[in-house]
C-alpha cells in the first residue's frame, strides 16, 4: 500500500495520519508467533525459579503477558526488539507494505533507524507498584529522544499495534498540526517530557487503531500514551525510519538500509548480521544514546 496524494498533505500539515489496513494478518503473524515463544520459555524460567506459580498456558496471546506480568514483572526484562533480537521481527523491519508507506513520505532510499521499540503495556491493575506507571509514557516528541544533531532529519515514527489498541487498553493520543512548530523544549524529571511551559493549548485527539493500521508520526508532533483500563495487554511496535544520508539521532546503536532502489546490494538481508551490529553496540559501547531532556 503506497499513501495517496491527500494522505500525505495530511500527514504535512496535521504531523500524524492513520492507514488504515495498511498490513495484513500475515505480515504481522510471525511476530506475534515469535513473541509468543519468547514469553513461554521466559515463563517457564521464572516458573523454575518459584517467581510464576500459574503459566496460563491456554490463554490467548492479548491476556497472557498481563496475566504473567501480574505475577512477576520480571516477565517483560530483555524483551524489547534490540535485546531479544528474533528473526521474525528482524523481517519485519524490512516489510514490504511497510516501507511502501514509507516510500511515499521519505522517497526510496530508506535507513531503519536504530530507535525502535516493542511495547507490552499490562492492564494498569496488574501494576505491583505506586506513582506513574512506567508503561505511560508522558507528553513529548520524538525529536526529544534524539540528539540535537538529528533536528533536521527527517524522521517518521511508524506505531502499529499487534491487537486492538482503543481508549480502554491505552491507545496513544497526539497533538495533531504543530509540525512547523519546531522541537519544543524537553525535560528529564520522570521520563523525558516536554516543559509545562512549553505544552501546547490542543485538545488531545486518540488514535483508536485495529491489527494492521499504521500510524505515521512527524519527529514534533507531541503524543502520550494512555492507561490500559482493560484486561488485556496492549501491545505495539514503535519504529522510526528516514531517508539515507540524515543524522539518526542514535549514534550508539546500529541503524541499516532497509531499501535501496538505487542500490539494492546495499540493504542489509542478513539477520545474522544485524544480530552482530546489535551485539557489538552493547558490548564496545561507542557514540551517544542519550535524550534531550534538560
Amino acid at each position: 500500500m503506497k499513501l495517496t496524494t491527500e494522505q500525505i498533505a495530511e500527514f504535512n500539515t496535521r504531523g500524524v495520519i492513520i492507514a488504515r489496513e495498511a498490513l495484513t494478518y500475515d505480515d504481522l503473524q510471525p511476530v506475534i508467533d515469535e513473541l509468543s515463544a519468547w514469553i513461554d520459555a521466559r515463563a517457564q524460567t521464572l516458573h523454575d525459579e518459584g517467581k510464576i506459580a500459574d503459566l496460563h498456558e491456554d490463554a490467548p496471546f492479548a491476556t497472557r503477558y498481563g496475566l504473567l506480568f501480574k505475577q512477576c514483572p520480571e516477565i517483560g526484562h530483555g524483551m524489547d526488539i534490540m535485546h531479544y533480537r528474533g528473526r521474525a521481527i528482524f523481517e519485519f523491519l524490512r516489510n514490504e507494505n511497510l516501507l511502501n508507506l514509507l516510500e511515499s513520505l521519505l522517497g526510496p532510499e530508506l535507513i531503519c533507524n536504530p530507535i525502535q521499540h516493542l511495547r507490552a503495556k499490562p492492564p494498569q491493575a496488574y501494576e505491583n507498584r505506586e506513582g506513574p506507571s512506567f508503561h505511560n509514557a508522558p507528553w513529548h516528541q520524538d525529536a526529544g529522544v534524539m540528539m540535537p544533531e538529528a533536528e533536521g532529519s527527517d524522521v517518521v515514527t511508524c506505531w502499529l499495534p499487534l491487537a486492538e489498541a482503543t481508549v480502554e487498553t491505552g491507545c496513544m493520543e497526539v497533538l495533531p498540526g504543530l509540525v512547523e512548530t519546531g522541537y519544543l523544549r524537553h525535560l528529564a524529571a520522570g521520563g523525558t517530557t516536554i516543559a509545562p511551559e512549553a505544552m501546547p493549548h490542543i485538545e488531545p485527539l486518540p488514535l483508536e487503531c485495529k491489527r494492521g493500521d499504521v500510524v505515521l508520526l512527524s519527529r514534533f508532533t507531541p503524543h502520550r500514551s494512555t492507561p490500559n483500563y482493560s484486561d488485556q495487554c496492549r501491545w505495539s511496535l514503535d519504529l522510526r525510519y528516514q531517508p539515507t544520508g540524515h543524522h539518526t539521532g542514535r549514534t550508539g546503536h546500529p541503524d541499516f538500509v532497509a531499501r535501496s532502489r538505487r542500490d539494492p546490494s546495499s540493504e542489509l538481508t542478513d539477520y545474522e548480521e544485524w544480530c552482530r551490529l546489535w551485539i557489538d553496540a552493547f558490548e564496545n559501547p561507542r557514540g551517544v544514546v542519550a535524550h534531550r531532556g534538560e
